[in-house]
């Protein structure tokens, strides 16, 4: 018979600063990871991801009255993880010198803040492309910079910049950081996962990235977060995973029933036994989110990881001895783990 006579639980008791990183792309461009595996979800020590993009301002390129020149309003967005605050400006495209001609400017941010523009590639006609560094198509523009609009023009020469020359189409000419949107799991989804890069710790966009930058590539995403340091909780018993359940419900139509599924989210469990029930340093977990460990046997390699709040019930019997039962309320399900 199988039981965990030999099992031990961890929990988060500190934790260690990762600063800003770039996180690595799965390769499907919706999946994201990062060095450490697991990433606190505790107050005050949850992730903070920054993706390339503006953060204030929406269709910041105006044009002006002068030949081939642009306003850009001020804004603020995110390159390598620092949030760069930019002044309005002022600034010109360079029209190419052959007419009758297709050419696309992109307006951009470099990593230091300043105003930059990549020229694209010059069509032979006055069509344009929407392939990046095609000709008569957007120039890739450099892995830090983020884009804010593009200039098409298919004249060479100088003339007051049309409205409809100025492109702003957040996703396709304009980078925020916001988009696409994204979720976070901060402990994976461990052995079983669907990917191999979801095992550990990752974000996953709504929508892959279009590949708009030198390389070809995405644009980078940064994240700060903390790595939870574990430590042994003594004198535990009766660990309970948080797991899916499913149920069934039927409606009854004329002639057969229909069924329909449901799936909810159950809550964890472990049973701590206490000193006095006062000063215990665990009771410190209380109402916090935390990440728990639990290895069905200490001596060997599997475990699972379950983060989620604690919510602690305390007994003070005359018989036995003091203790809490713990409850672990969570976004995710528990992950197993082989090693």
């Amino acid at each position: 018979m199988s039981n965990s006579e030999n099992g031990k639980i961890q929990y988060e008791q500190g934790q260690v600063l990762v600063a800003y990183e770039k996180m690595t792309d799965s390769g499907d461009h919706k999946v994201f990871s990062a060095t450490e595996n697991i990433w606190s979800g505790k107050a005050g020590f949850t992730p903070s991801i920054r993706p390339n993009g503006l953060v204030s301002g929406r269709n910041l390129i105006t044009v002006s009255t002068v030949n081939d020149e642009i306003n850009i309003a001020a804004f603020t967005a995110y390159s390598k993880g620092v949030l760069q605050s930019v002044s309005a400006a002022t600034n010109s495209i360079t029209r190419t010198a052959t007419p009758g001609v297709a050419q696309i400017h992109s307006i951009t941010m470099a990593s230091d803040g300043s105003i930059a523009i990549v020229e694209g590639t010059v069509s032979a006609t006055t069509a344009f492309s929407e392939t990046r560094a095609a000709a008569g198509g957007p120039p890739l523009i450099p892995v830090n910079d983020d884009e804010i609009g593009q200039i098409r023009v298919t004249t060479s020469t100088a003339a007051v910049i049309a409205t409809t020359e100025v492109f702003q189409l957040i996703g396709t000419h304009t980078e925020r950081y916001d988009y696409p949107g994204w979720v976070e799991n901060n402990i994976g989804d461990g052995a079983f996962a669907s990917a191999s890069a979801k095992e550990n710790a990752y974000i996953e966009l709504d929508s892959a990235m279009p590949l708009i930058h030198t390389g070809p590539a995405v644009k980078a995403i940064h994240a700060q977060y903390y790595a939870p340091s574990l430590v042994d909780l003594g004198k535990t018993v009766d660990f309970v995973p948080v797991e899916d359940s499913h149920s069934v419900s039927s409606t009854q139509i004329y002639g057969k029933t229909i069924g329909s599924r449901s799936s909810s989210l159950g809550q964890g469990s472990f049973t701590v036994l206490l000193n006095d029930g006062v000063t215990d340093s665990f009771l410190a977990e209380k109402n916090q989110v935390s990440t728990i460990k639990f290895f069905p046997d200490k001596n060997k390699t599997p475990y699972m990881l379950t983060q989620g709040k604690l919510g602690i019930g305390r007994t003070y019997p005359v018989a036995d001895q003091n203790q809490a039962a713990v409850t672990v309320s969570a976004d995710n399900p528990s992950s197993e783990f082989l090693s």
